[in-house]
C-alpha cells in the first residue's frame, strides 16, 4: 500500500480519541435556530489547537478555518446548525448529550451535520502534516444552512471574497461519493376574499375555500412530471397553510400556501410558476397572487444577506476529475469498487449554491446515512467520524497523483 496511505491511517489509528471527544463535545452544544455561535467558538479553538494558518468567524457568522497557500482552492463545507429537539418527551436520552449503542452516537446533529467537522480539521491538519498541500489551499467553512441553503455560502464568496476551485460538501453520503441532487423552489400562493360575520356568511366570499380547489389541483401535479434519469423525479408540497380575519367569528378575507416544489433538470424557477398559475381558474386569476421569496432573516451577527429562495438542481458529470478522484481514493483506502458516480442526495444542500448557482465543481462525502436526517433517532457510526479523517486528509494528494 502506499506509503502516503499507510502513514495517514496510522495517525487516525493515534487520533481516534480526540477525533470523537472532540466530535461529543460539539454535539453537545445546541445550535438551534441558525445560532452557531458557541459550537463555531468551539470548533474555532480546536482548529487554532491544531495550527490552522488562519481562523475568523466572518461577517455573516460561520467559522472559517485555512491552511496551505497553493494556487488552488479546495473548500470542505460542513453546517453546524441543526434543526430543533421538537417534542422532548419523545427522547429516551438527551439528544445533545446522547447516547452510544453498538458503535453509533444518538444525538441532534450527530448525522446532519456535525458528523462531517472532525475528519475535516483534523484532515486538513493531517493533508499539511503529510505535505500535501504543495498545490492547494484549504478552507475550512462552518456555517449556516438549514432553513435557506447555501446563504452562509453565498454571504462568504461575495463578503469574504474566496472562490473556491471545487468544494467537498460534508452532508452524510454513507461514506461514498456523491454528485449532485434536485433543486427547490419554495413559493407563497395567496387568495383574496370577502370578509364577514361567520353569523352571516352568505354576505362573505370565504378566500379558504378559493383555494381549496388549488390545493387539490397541486396535489396531483406530480402526474404530470417526468423524471431525470439520474436525478429521478420532480415533487411538490403544500407545507403550510394560513388565513387572515378579522376575529375567529369572520369570514376570512385571505389565505396563502407555502410550497416546497423539489426541482430536477428540465423544471425551473419559471415552468413551476407556470404550472401553478394553469390551475388557477381564468375568472379569479385577479384575486389570486404568485409570492417568490426571499430570506432576509438575520444571523446570529445581525448580518442580513438577502437570498432568492430558488435552489437549483445540479449534478456533476460523472466523469469529472473531482468525481474520479474521489472514487480512486475510496479505492484505495477501503477497496470500494467503482461505482460511477451514482451517488445523490434526496434532500438539498449548499451544493445547489456551489455548483448550481456559481458553476463550482462539488462532491459530497460524509459519514451516516441521510435518511436518519432530523430524526429521533439520527445517529451516526463513529467508526465513519474518525474514517471520514482519511477522505478529506488525502484528496488534495489523489487529485495531484491523478493529475486532476
Amino acid at each position: 500500500m502506499n506509503t502516503v496511505v499507510e502513514q495517514a491511517k496510522q495517525h487516525i489509528i493515534e487520533q481516534r480519541d480526540p477525533i470523537l471527544s472532540f466530535f461529543r463535545e460539539i454535539v453537545a452544544i445546541p445550535s438551534m435556530e441558525s445560532d452557531i455561535e458557541a459550537v463555531g467558538a468551539r470548533v474555532g479553538a480546536e482548529m487554532r489547537k491544531l495550527g490552522f494558518d488562519e481562523v475568523y468567524t466572518d461577517r455573516y457568522g460561520s467559522i472559517v478555518g485555512r491552511i496551505g497557500n497553493g494556487p488552488r482552492i479546495l473548500l470542505y463545507d460542513s453546517h453546524l446548525d441543526t434543526v430543533g429537539i421538537g417534542d422532548r418527551a419523545q427522547w429516551a436520552w438527551d439528544p445533545f448529550e446522547g447516547k452510544v449503542e453498538e458503535g453509533r452516537l444518538y444525538a441532534r446533529g450527530a448525522l446532519d451535520e456535525k458528523g462531517s467537522t472532525p475528519g475535516m480539521i483534523y484532515g486538513m491538519a493531517l493533508a499539511r502534516q503529510l505535505g500535501l498541500l504543495a498545490n492547494f489551499t484549504l478552507y475550512y467553512l462552518g456555517n449556516i444552512e438549514e432553513w435557506c441553503d447555501g446563504i452562509a455560502c453565498a454571504a462568504f464568496h461575495d463578503w469574504e471574497g474566496v472562490r473556491p476551485d471545487m468544494v467537498v460538501i460534508g452532508e452524510p453520503t454513507n461514506m461514498k461519493v456523491y454528485r449532485g441532487h434536485k433543486g427547490r423552489v419554495e413559493l407563497e400562493v395567496s387568495c383574496r376574499g370577502v370578509s364577514a360575520h361567520a353569523a352571516s356568511n352568505y354576505l362573505g366570499d370565504n378566500a379558504i375555500y378559493k383555494m381549496l380547489p388549488l390545493i387539490e389541483g397541486i396535489s396531483r401535479l406530480e402526474e404530470q412530471f417526468v423524471p431525470d434519469d439520474f436525478l429521478g423525479i420532480g415533487r411538490i408540497t403544500v407545507t403550510r397553510i394560513g388565513s387572515r380575519a378579522a376575529s375567529d367569528n369572520a369570514v376570512p378575507e385571505e389565505c396563502r400556501i407555502f410550497i416546497d416544489r423539489r426541482v430536477t433538470f428540465g423544471e425551473s424557477r419559471e415552468s413551476v410558476i407556470a404550472e401553478i398559475e394553469a390551475l388557477i381558474p381564468a375568472e379569479q386569476r385577479e384575486v389570486f397572487e404568485i409570492h417568490t421569496l426571499t430570506y432576509r432573516t438575520p444571523s446570529h451577527t445581525g448580518a442580513v444577506y438577502e437570498y432568492e429562495q430558488y435552489f437549483p438542481a445540479w449534478a456533476l458529470d460523472k466523469q469529472h476529475p473531482l468525481v474520479r478522484a474521489g472514487e480512486a481514493l475510496l479505492h484505495e483506502l477501503w477497496q470500494v469498487a467503482d461505482v460511477a458516480g451514482q451517488g445523490k442526495w434526496d434532500f438539498s444542500t449548499n451544493g445547489n449554491y456551489w455548483a448550481g448557482k456559481l458553476g463550482i465543481p462539488c462532491i459530497g462525502f460524509g459519514p451516516g446515512n441521510e435518511i436518519y436526517a432530523h430524526a429521533i433517532n439520527e445517529h451516526v457510526p463513529l467508526d465513519d467520524v474518525v474514517d471520514a479523517t482519511l477522505f478529506y486528509a488525502l484528496l488534495p494528494w489523489m487529485l495531484d497523483r491523478e493529475g486532476r
